[in-house]
């Protein structure tokens, strides 16, 4: 595969991923909790992973291709979203200050990940960009079959992503450990922004 189409890829890659949104929220809530962003980070890899693998089995396309499919997907997607960040913005979390409370935290961490892998692999944006986004960089002319192919670009989103998203939480907890208000009312805003991700989702495809 050329080294060129994956270059590309990467840069659109970037561009969408540095775009605030349900990850973004997600990610910064996370940053108030436990020792380490490490669980939700690879939660929504995760989700990506199972992205990835639905699109290059074809399944990606035949879902898009089906409103009804596309629209329960949407519902189920939004309503995690809104769900997540509904108890995100009730209950914002500070930033962890005992080592009491760090231990009592880490313990939510398999929890976290399955919440991240719900908050990208339920997002029916990024199951249509993957659809869409994908086959653009790849072709049936080269040597590697088109599953491989997409399995290397996802691969790539996936590992931006990571480095992204790790760097966004430990850096909203350095700055925040030490204002627990701060923290408090950007884990608040972040909650709504889950919400408001979901309701949008939701309408957008019912109203369309």
């Amino acid at each position: 595969m050329p080294v060129g189409s994956i270059a590309a890829f990467f840069g659109v890659a970037l561009l969408l991923i540095v775009v605030p949104g349900a990850d973004w929220a997600f990610t910064l809530g996370a940053g108030l909790r436990g020792e380490s962003v490490a669980p939700a980070v690879a939660g929504l890899v995760l989700g990506y992973a199972g992205m990835t693998v639905v699109v290059a089995a074809g399944v990606g396309a035949l879902v898009a291709e089906n409103p009804a499919a596309l629209t329960a997907l949407t519902v189920l997607g939004g309503g995690y979203l809104v769900w997540q960040g509904a108890r995100a913005a009730a209950s914002p979390s500070g930033p962890v200050v005992t080592p009491v409370e760090s231990r009592a935290r880490a313990k939510t961490g398999w929890a976290t990940l399955a919440r991240g892998a719900g908050v990208s692999g339920l997002n029916p944006k990024g199951l249509l960009i993957f659809v869409a986004l994908l086959p653009q960089f790849t072709s049936p002319d080269r040597d590697w079959p088109m599953p491989v192919q997409m399995g290397v670009l996802g691969l790539v989103f996936m590992v931006t992503c990571a480095v992204f998203y790790f760097a966004l939480g430990s850096v909203t907890r350095t700055i925040l450990i030490s204002r627990p208000v701060t923290a408090r009312a950007v884990g608040r805003l972040s909650g709504a922004g889950m919400v408001i991700v979901g309701v949008l989702l939701v309408v957008e495809r019912i109203g369309g």
